[in-house]
């Protein structure tokens, strides 16, 4: 199998620290692709991804899989052990639920903002749109504070154990440095748990 990995973007290392958390960074041969020199729009790289999103995975019998959570989840299918999408249902539920809020509320909110108010995304995002910088930061730091509050007395974010939602959460939390904002500085419990996140993908 190839992982194609673009280092630092955020749903790339989603899949790459995932995968490391299995233990099973050597069941792929990892493709790096640049973004900012825009290879992942070059017509070979659409070949396997047509909406040129990185990561994308590519079996041995030619199947593409693209959208960082899928690919997680095939991950999760293959390796079991250790698990980290939820053992039964209730698991399951509640892992995805905070995995899902992280993403959706957390991830995209804060790439809105970078996206829309950083000077080097000026040529991916043209025109830049000041007004919903500012409404996706305001977002992002209100939940922000809410997730902190969550964590209080907590190790991890679902079902009172490590999962996806934490290396999400952890992820997130290091793509905020971008626009000089780190939650894990700013917040108490956010910045335990990044520490424990650090130390057990470490």
């Amino acid at each position: 199998m190839k992982l194609y990995h673009a280092p630092k973007a955020v749903n790339p290392e989603r899949t790459y620290n995932f995968l490391k958390a299995k233990g099973k960074l050597d069941a792929v041969e990892l493709v790096e692709i640049s973004i900012m020199k825009g290879e992942h729009k070059q017509p070979e790289y659409r070949d396997l991804s047509p909406f040129s999103q990185v990561p994308v995975l590519v079996l041995d019998d030619g199947t593409t899989i693209t959208e960082s959570r899928a690919i997680c989840s095939f991950f999760e299918h293959m390796f079991p052990e250790p698990n980290l999408m939820g053992s039964d249902a209730k698991e399951k539920g509640l892992i995805e639920m905070w995995d899902r809020r992280v993403e959706f509320m957390m991830m995209m909110q804060f790439a809105t903002w970078f996206r829309n108010a950083h000077p080097v995304m000026a040529p991916l995002e043209n025109p830049q749109l000041p007004d919903a910088a500012a409404k996706a930061e305001a977002s992002v730091k209100k939940f922000a504070k809410r997730l902190d509050q969550h964590l209080d007395g907590k190790d991890w974010l679902a079902a009172d154990r490590f999962s996806i939602a934490d290396i999400t959460l952890f992820l997130t939390c290091g793509f905020c440095g971008v626009m000089q904002w780190k939650p894990h500085r700013d917040y108490e419990h956010i910045s335990r748990h990044f520490g424990a996140v650090k130390e057990r993908l470490s």
